[in-house]
């Protein structure tokens, strides 16, 4: 918490937005361009996983005609 916020006073809007850009911009410097061989790595697990939620999904939709 803020020393603000323990005190219980009201924070402005602008003071809101602006500690949000702040932390936004520590974000960004931190972050990297992932390389090509974590790019294929995210790739492959998303794409994964769409799969096997599709094929659950597809199941429970077979099982469900079958008791209807």
């Amino acid at each position: 918490m803020d020393l603000q916020q323990q005190q219980g006073e009201k924070i402005s809007l602008k003071t809101k937005i602006s500690s949000y850009i702040n932390k936004c911009r520590i974000v960004l410097r931190v972050t990297k361009k992932p390389t090509k061989q974590e790019f294929m790595t995210i790739v492959k697990v998303s794409g994964m996983g769409i799969i096997i939620i599709g094929l659950i999904g597809f199941a429970i939709q077979m099982v469900r005609q079958l008791l209807l």
